[in-house]
């Protein structure tokens, strides 16, 4: 990949939260959640961003496209700071840059039906489209996600939690964008159904050409569909690089205790993790003391 193919590039990004403290002089506390962050996305590459709840995957990934405000850096849109855009800019960049939320039941309107959940990007962004042409889109649309076209008039209630979360990913494809953020996409979903909705992902990536901001707190997980990991630690990047070089030769000791939590059905491979386990927290007691 060279220069010329990246599409995203974060530069110091922070985000600082104001804590009220109460008491009688109504004081308040800082929270670091996100600091200084900085790094580059490919056009069609997946990025996996990993780290245990509460290191601040979601709150990075919500200040970079500007769903909250960042404290402090730069978050490069194709050279265009996305921090400093007007809302007029900022409607037209979400045609490009769509998101796939935690919860597949909660991201959707239990008011309205499949079809218009996965057609409303498309009267937001391209009004010029016509109502038969959104229903031929939509239709198609819901084939690509392993959805049935018959399912269109279909409430969110009457779909598991899978067929909802395919229809979150529907919703993020239809105006085909160039970047998609999975926040948590398959956390919340059977291991089997994670298994594939993570299949399906990889086979619309290749499709589309979509590049992927792919948060997870499960490493092997991730290993499977991005390129590149990014390791997040109290708010911070500890380390990043090529995935298989981040999971196979970890350089911080936190990476390692990711790979080591990871469950494996080996017994014996089991019990070498679980004295590993052991070990690094023998090791962090110490270095604390």
């Amino acid at each position: 990949m060279s220069e010329k193919d990246v599409i995203l590039e974060v530069r110091n990004l922070s985000v600082h939260f104001d804590i009220p403290t109460g008491g009688l002089f109504g004081g308040h506390k800082v929270l670091k959640a996100v600091k200084d962050v900085s790094f580059d996305l490919h056009a069609g590459e997946t990025l996996g961003i990993v780290g245990e709840s509460g290191c601040g995957k979601s709150t990075l990934s919500r200040a970079i496209i500007r769903l909250i405000h960042a404290t402090e850096g730069e978050s490069l849109w194709m050279g265009k700071d996305i921090l400093k855009m007007s809302p007029k800019e900022l409607i037209g960049l979400r045609k490009d840059i769509q998101m796939i939320f935690q919860d597949p039941l909660a991201s959707l309107n239990p008011r309205m039906t499949a079809g218009a959940i996965i057609a409303e990007p498309l009267k937001i962004h391209y009004p010029e489209v016509t109502k038969a042409e959104r229903t031929v889109r939509v239709a198609e649309m819901m084939e690509k996600v392993g959805l049935t076209a018959n399912m269109i008039n279909k409430y969110p209630h009457e779909f598991s939690g899978g067929q909802c979360q395919r229809i979150g990913i529907a919703r993020a494809l239809i105006t085909r964008p160039k970047l998609i953020v999975c926040d948590e996409a398959v956390s919340a979903l059977d291991v089997s159904v994670q298994a594939q909705v993570i299949n399906l992902l990889m086979d619309l990536q290749k499709e589309f050409g979509v590049s992927l901001l792919f948060i997870a707190h499960d490493i092997a997980v991730v290993r499977h569909i991005a390129q590149r990991i990014m390791v997040l630690y109290f708010g911070e990047v500890v380390e990043i690089g090529e995935s298989e070089q981040v999971v196979m030769e970890p350089r911080h000791d936190y990476t390692k205790k990711l790979i080591a939590s990871v469950p494996v059905p080996d017994p014996k491979e089991e019990m070498k993790r679980r004295e590993e386990r052991r070990r690094l927290r023998r090791e962090a007691a110490a270095a604390a003391a």
